[in-house]
């Protein structure tokens, strides 16, 4: 303030020539003596000083000279006036044409401060991807999001790709590429120089059967669930305004290629074989339910969702209808029906309580594709004979095994080992959920059948019978689609009711 005083002494001599416009509220009597102050502008102050007396031109010269002085006036005054009189834009650019080194270098060290602070508040690929996939106006839809999320902890491993680097990968998504096509879209082999990766790009189809929530639940699921019997998911893109999803190469395609849709020069699985993609794919599903946390309910296996890597062993694919299972003292989950019809459980296609149990009568339908080598529907097939578990029904109660057996194989499996299977199948199959087996005792079961030199007992069990609801009411709610997803994917799928009950 003494700085200030002393200028406003040195400008007595020209007081009343100019009324100072700048916020110094009188601290200085006038802008004449401090050219560097912009009274009104900077000519206005250099005619001033022409019509300044040399008293008080002498006073300017030696104010000029007290470089601290003018620093003070300057910082206080002279910046408080120009921000008073210029426009915000002009202010700007004003700072943004700075000729001196040393302000540069100031500028740019607050730029790099805020690009930090940018980056820290920068939100992470988790919640961009929530963000830029246009979910519905449903609350629940917005509060499922926000529960992954959390589950997450904001972190997704997966890379995200431009359109231009699939495309290249690709080669334009040629069709000489094309691994396969359905409901959701199709699915082509690549090649990514950068990190000698082969990758199989599934591009979703804007109006296809898979939407926006099975796209983001999908990526978020398989970026958060790691197990060597679940498909790697490398990485996604949403340039573009597309829906890409990247994952690891699978050279043998699907369990449905081998099993349901053979060649002619194909070759049919061995028993072992079956077996091992049996156990492969229950390990991958005992990870969901008894290792995953909060557990997740897959409901949507089926043999076009089991995928076959070189030596034939089976990953898990297709988490676009996943679910997050029931926690705590909640015994399932309401949902819409959804799923595949022909592997849907009867209770969750009746009522829509969904829970463990519902993905291990799916695996019954699985296991027993492997073993009969029928689809679980063919309608190429008599009536009687086209859901597949009412084709196997009579075959359990009348206990006639053998028939049951896939005549591709040509009689070359173990008589002791078939009765097993079928035992561990109609187990899954039961009708009442509470009388099916846990994930973890199928997978110790179907250890040993996988196993080349194991020797079942003499005491084989028989395998239970199973019986066969009417679900032809029900056909509706369970449309079957290529893509294993119901097409009126924006209703209230995400209604998780948690409820209480006595029994599923």
């Amino acid at each position: 303030m003494g700085l200030l005083s002393s200028a406003s002494r040195s400008c007595s001599s020209c007081r009343g020539l100019l009324v100072c416009t700048c916020r110094c509220k009188g601290l200085l009597g006038c802008a004449s003596c401090c050219s560097w102050i912009r009274g009104g502008t900077r000519r206005e102050a250099a005619a001033v000083q022409e019509t300044t007396p040399p008293a008080a031109s002498e006073a300017a010269n030696r104010k000029k000279k007290k470089k601290k002085r003018k620093w003070v006036v300057r910082s206080v005054c002279g910046r408080a006036a120009r921000e008073a009189e210029e426009p915000l834009e002009t202010k700007r650019k004003t700072e943004s044409t700075a000729t001196s080194p040393e302000l540069d270098k100031n500028k740019w060290g607050t730029k790099t401060i805020w690009r930090k602070k940018k980056g820290k508040n920068e939100p992470s690929g988790l919640a961009s991807l929530v963000k830029d996939i246009s979910l519905s106006n449903s609350p629940k839809h917005r509060a499922a999001a926000g529960e992954i999320l959390r589950i997450g902890n904001h972190n997704i491993p997966s890379r995200v790709f431009t359109f231009r680097q699939l495309a290249d990968a690709t080669n334009s998504f040629s069709p000489v590429n094309l691994l396969g096509e359905g409901g959701f879209g199709r699915v082509y082999k690549g090649y990514i120089p950068d990190t000698m990766e082969v990758i199989a790009v599934k591009q979703l189809d804007k109006d296809g059967l898979q939407g926006n929530r099975e796209f983001l639940v999908e990526v978020l699921m398989l970026s958060l669930l790691h197990h060597p019997n679940l498909v790697t998911l490398l990485g996604y893109s949403t340039d573009c305004d597309q829906r890409i999803l990247v994952y690891e190469y699978m050279p043998l395609g699907s369990l449905h290629d081998h099993l349901l849709d053979l060649t002619p020069n194909s070759q049919p699985l061995s028993w072992h074989t079956r077996m091992r993609i049996a156990v492969g794919a229950a390990r991958g599903i005992e990870y969901l339910h008894d290792i995953a946390n909060p557990p997740v309910i897959y409901r949507d296996l089926k043999a076009s969702n089991i995928l076959l890597d070189g030596g034939f062993n089976a990953k898990l694919s297709d988490f676009g209808l996943a679910k997050l299972g029931p926690v705590g003292d909640k015994s399932h989950v309401t949902t819409r029906v959804m799923g595949t019809y022909g592997y849907c459980a009867p209770e969750y296609a009746m009522t829509g309580k969904l829970t463990k149990m519902s993905d291990i009568y799916s695996f019954g339908v699985v296991l027993l594709e492997l073993i009969t080598g029928r689809r679980a529907i063919d309608t190429t097939k008599p009536t009687r004979e086209q859901i597949l578990v009412q084709w196997a029904a009579p075959l359990f109660r009348d206990k006639k095994f053998v028939k049951m057996a896939d005549p591709l194989m040509d009689s070359k499996f173990p008589l002791k080992g078939l009765y097993q299977a079928l035992a561990i199948s109609s187990m899954c199959l039961q009708e009442e959920a509470s009388s099916r087996p846990l994930i973890s005792d199928v997978v110790t079961a179907l250890a040993f059948l996988a196993d080349p030199n194991y020797d079942p007992p003499a005491d084989v069990i028989d395998p239970l019978p199973i019986t066969t609801p009417n679900l032809d009411t029900d056909q509706d709610s369970q449309r079957e689609t290529e893509g294993g997803e119901d097409g009126d994917h924006d209703d209230d799928d995400d209604e998780e009711e948690q409820e209480k009950s006595g029994g599923s």
